[in-house]
């Protein structure tokens, strides 16, 4: 029996973040990112796409297409307390849930939708349902492999829903461009076409035909599409471990950069999000790692061992920094990452404790837990612990 492999999709993520920030955008032509002669278009809105803006442009080009566009900065935190809260949600209905990226993830609905009369209902009622919980909207695609479970997603924006069983797979497919082939990127699809190929129809018949110019432009790619095709791929997901050894975050920088500066600031803020992760599984880590990817995509770690372990944010943080100014000063980088690693539960360390040591270690952990919480709720960083607001006073004594 084929499994129910589901896609979920958010529509123009951070777009909608900001309307649900500031509703009076909805409707409007918005762009994310970096204003002026540098800058580049993270994502925009569906409203800002009838002008032609898209992803990867020129900032000054999407201004020029679109004389009334809005344009707002990154907010990478708030993004990423959205984007927890969608995965949340999911993993409501199964806790089978790959993670493919913040917007994303594929989720095995196999044991869930067994025994629903109405799949197509349950969906619709799972959309809206995450719609009201936190604002966000979803395109989904339901398939049998992964790989026609995304291309599925992708076929009605937004809010669509697109279900492709297997027998259907080829007749669906068939009659889409090149370019939508997930997998096929945009340097190859004008290879692809100078040979004929414009449809995924197309491409489909030259593999069957065992066609050996298209088979020096694929590779190895070539002897896989038709199973993809054919509905016949890979229906596994990868699956976050539930004891975790070890969680860690990273992001491609919007431009290569040797910006300290710039750096610093995203370090802080995925050692934030590494913190709080850990704080919600209930771990604390002994080694601190940092990955750093160079513009040619050469990837460096430095890693360094805590005499106790944490899962607190200035800690992460302080050491992130330090790993990458004794490593990495003055470096371009294109990509860098946190991660805690040695995860283990507190309470593994209760041996090493007294009673009253470990009841309080517990205690504060809980209340810190709530007041980070809190915060992301609020979006502010209001609350804090009466010993950190003492320190913070004695600090500018």
């Amino acid at each position: 029996m084929s499994k129910v492999i589901v896609h979920i999709d958010l529509n123009a993520f951070f777009a909608r973040a900001e309307e649900i920030k500031d509703p009076t955008l909805e409707n409007k032509p918005v762009a994310i990112g970096h204003d002026g002669r540098s800058g580049i278009v993270s994502t925009c809105s569906y409203e800002a796409r009838k002008y032609g803006v898209h992803s990867g442009m020129p900032m000054f080009k999407a201004k020029e297409l679109c004389k009334n566009l809005i344009i707002k900065p990154v907010d990478f935190r708030f993004y990423g307390a959205l984007s927890r809260e969608f995965m949340n949600f999911v993993r409501t209905y199964t806790p089978k849930v790959e993670v493919a990226s913040v917007d994303e993830c594929y989720a095995d609905f196999t044991a869930t939708i067994k025994g629903k009369a109405n799949p197509r209902k349950f969906f619709e009622d799972f959309q809206l349902g995450l719609l009201k919980e936190t604002k966000l909207k979803c395109s989904i695609g339901i398939a049998p492999t992964r790989f026609l479970a995304k291309m599925a997603s992708d076929m009605k924006k937004p809010l669509g829903i697109t279900i492709i069983h297997k027998k259907d797979a080829i007749n669906m497919l068939s009659p889409l461009p090149i370019e939508d082939f997930f997998g096929i990127g945009k340097k190859t699809s004008p290879r692809l076409r100078n040979i004929g190929i414009e449809t995924i129809g197309d491409l489909y018949n030259k593999v069957k035909n065992n066609d050996d110019k298209l088979k020096m432009i694929m590779g190895k790619f070539f002897y896989v599409i038709p199973d993809m095709v054919e509905g016949k791929s890979s229906d596994e997901l990868d699956l976050e471990p539930w004891d975790p050894k070890s969680i860690g975050n990273s992001t491609t920088l919007f431009e290569d950069t040797d910006d300290y500066s710039e750096i610093k600031e995203t370090l802080s803020r995925l050692s934030k999000e590494v913190s709080e992760r850990c704080q919600r599984e209930n771990k604390i880590g002994s080694t601190i790692q940092i990955v750093v990817k160079d513009p040619e995509f050469k990837v460096r770690n430095k890693s360094t061992k805590l005499t106790n372990p944490t899962n607190d944010y200035k800690v992460i943080f302080d050491t992130a920094c330090k790993l990458f100014e004794k490593n990495y000063s003055g470096m371009v980088v294109r990509l860098v990452g946190v991660t805690l690693q040695n995860l283990i539960d507190p309470r593994d360390m209760v041996v090493q404790m007294s009673f009253f040591d470990y009841e309080m270690h517990e205690e504060q952990s809980a209340t810190k837990l709530l007041i980070n919480e809190l915060n992301r709720k609020l979006d502010k960083p209001l609350l804090m612990r009466a010993s950190e607001a003492k320190r913070k006073k004695d600090g500018n004594n």
